[in-house]
């Protein structure tokens, strides 16, 4: 089938070409687009009235796959973290992963396997059995290899096989018992806090260890001031490092526990305006490379408890869009470096295809119009739990058809 989207914004992050046009796809791939692109006689014609077309986004960190809600968010494809019911600790649960994916006709949902068995963080996993049956990255989630020697071993068996190993950035002996970023709310709020010096601490040993063996390593969820001046001084030194950060740190700081507001309950955790400010500008100067959702449903019957014993993490899949918009909209990142990091970027640090815009690259595309006014609602939300601390805000920018494969399985009514 030939489709050709006509009097669209297209934008292509990993070129930098920003121009209106028309982009025409035949079966699963790219045809053509520019701006002196005709539509084929044959083709199915479908009218963007100006607004952006870009390659589809890709989530480098999604707890559970929701595809419909991917969708309606723009996310073509999804990055499966290892903490499942079955731990994606074997090339078999890999491959299993894979084969499903590839034989749905949804979003595509690529795993990371486990950098250690069981995420226990003392034996290295199978990484190179796992790397060929389709994994993308190694991490163990929430849980950070803390053992110097195994983190060493790890990164120069990674190296071998050119693996990307994914830390998450928090020194595990610091943020033992600690439900809150350590600042004022944290003491006013009678909560145990982790310092922003465990983030830091964490990716400068890693940091160091990366520089020794010449592997790659990106940390996960960046949240603080500090977190990412370490970044910035890691990449001044040619170190192989790269880090993401979500919209939710871009967004609220840790005045948004006051009330005892569970759904605001994050690990890392939210931290303070100062971090916030600094994440934003981070992102602006490509010092964070990515933006992920971290899209993780939990039931009320888990986050509606006492701040201490409620379940952390937040869905967000249907809002990655507007929240990372609103910095755009208030001029502190421009577009291009915005959709670079939920597109080209994450495609080059994990080798997928997708993430631009080429004749012969598959037709994972996203249509959205970027200054649409709307307001989040839970009882919207197409994800199978509704935890989230953005109920009622208004936002610009709306995705308005999300296309995997060619094929335009989301459509705004």
């Amino acid at each position: 089938m030939i489709t050709a989207y006509i009097n669209a914004r297209i934008i292509d992050p990993c070129t930098g070409y920003d121009g209106n046009g028309t982009l025409v796809t035949e079966g699963q791939t790219i045809a053509a687009f520019g701006p002196n692109v005709k539509a084929p006689a044959d083709a199915a014609i479908v009218d963007c009235h100006g607004r952006v077309l870009c390659p589809g986004f890709i989530d480098m960190r999604a707890h559970r796959v929701d595809a419909e809600s991917a969708l309606k968010g723009g996310i073509t494809t999804v990055i499966l973290q290892p903490d499942q019911t079955t731990i994606i600790d074997t090339d078999a649960v890999v491959e299993r992963i894979r084969r499903r994916s590839e034989d749905s006709e949804t979003v595509h949902v690529f795993p990371m396997g486990t950098a250690t068995r069981g995420m226990q963080g003392s034996q290295i996993a199978e990484i190179g059995q796992m790397l060929q049956s389709g994994a993308v990255g190694f991490t163990d989630c929430r849980t950070p290899v803390s053992d110097s020697q195994v983190m060493r071993r790890l990164l120069e068996y990674a190296n071998h096989f050119g693996a990307l190993i994914v830390q998450f950035a928090e020194d595990k002996s610091l943020s033992c018992g600690a439900v809150a970023h350590e600042g004022e709310i944290s003491t006013r709020l009678g909560l145990t806090g982790v310092p922003a010096a465990a983030e830091v601490i964490q990716i400068e040993r890693d940091a160091r260890l990366a520089e020794l063996t010449g592997a790659r390593i990106h940390f996960a969820l960046i949240s603080s001031r500090d977190g990412v001046e370490a970044i910035r001084a890691a990449k001044k030194r040619g170190i192989k490092v790269t880090c993401s950060t979500a919209p939710h740190y871009l967004h609220l700081n840790d005045n948004a526990l006051e009330g005892y507001r569970t759904f605001a309950k994050v690990r890392p955790p939210l931290r303070s305006e100062e971090d916030r400010l600094a994440l934003v500008a981070g992102l602006a100067d490509g010092t964070i490379d990515t933006v992920v959702s971290d899209h993780d449903p939990k039931s009320a019957d888990v986050k509606r408890l006492p701040f201490s014993q409620a379940a952390e993490g937040l869905v967000g899949f249907e809002t990655l869009l507007p929240l990372t918009l609103a910095p755009v909209h208030s001029g502190h990142i421009e577009l291009m470096t915005l959709l670079r990091a939920l597109t080209s970027k994450p495609a080059e640090l994990l080798g997928l295809p997708s993430g631009r815009l080429d004749q012969g690259a598959p037709a994972d595309l996203v249509i959205f119009d970027p200054d649409k006014p709307w307001r989040i609602a839970q009882d919207d939300l197409l994800s199978s739990a509704k935890n989230m601390p953005f109920d009622t805000l208004p936002v610009q920018g709306q995705v308005w058809q999300t296309i995997v494969a060619g094929k335009a399985l989301y459509s705004a009514a």
